[in-house]
């Protein structure tokens, strides 16, 4: 059974909705979006958050140590990397704070042999749109599912069988905030498997 990951939550409601649904992971976005938070208020998003949710960091080609201090501070668990980030950058990152990393890839890029895991998106990410996931390559590594996931496909994304599931416009209303039902019923058609 996959885990699944709400990624972008950036209001107080949005942790209550996580609390409430539980998934495995929630993503709080550093990068530049309109879900983009500061170190502030991921802190406070993280004391209010059920200890057992695993929090990500989304960065786009941040500055090494802005990274390790949020992972040394306990805001972030796990950092997702989703820009141009090299071998070297990621081996200098984990050289830096043993942060276990997520690199997030298109189907047709290198795959990186130093990340923890992978996440498969559209193109470069962040696009709401889904790509067709028979191109999914075999790969050793385990990997994150991305890219255009809703209620209406998330089924057939667990059939995949993908270490995670990542949604987050799947999981908001027409005004670009995260819908509690819609987060509810992600987790739980993912949990039941």
């Amino acid at each position: 059974m996959p885990k699944i990951k709400i990624c972008g939550l950036f209001r107080e409601q949005d942790i209550e909705f996580a609390n409430e649904a539980k998934p495995d992971f929630i993503g709080f976005v550093f990068a530049k979006s309109h879900r983009q938070i500061n170190s502030e208020t991921a802190a406070l998003f993280k004391k209010r958050l059920n200890p057992q949710i695993t929090t990500v960091g989304v960065f786009v080609n941040a500055e090494i140590p802005s990274i390790t201090k949020l992972y040394n501070s306990g805001i972030i668990n796990i950092a997702q990397l989703h820009g141009s980030e090299s071998e070297d950058y990621i081996n200098t990152l984990k050289k830096t704070c043993d942060v276990p990393i997520i690199k997030a890839v298109n189907i047709e890029s290198a795959k990186p042999a130093n990340a923890d895991y992978l996440l498969f998106d559209n193109g470069k990410g962040g696009t709401g749109k889904a790509f067709d996931w028979n191109l999914i390559p075999k790969c050793d590594k385990e990997f994150f599912l991305a890219g255009g996931i809703n209620l209406n496909n998330i089924g057939e994304a667990v059939k995949l069988n993908p270490y995670g599931i990542d949604l987050s416009s799947g999981v908001e209303n027409e005004k670009g905030e995260k819908d509690r039902e819609k987060i509810i019923e992600a987790c739980r058609i993912v949990k039941k498997g």
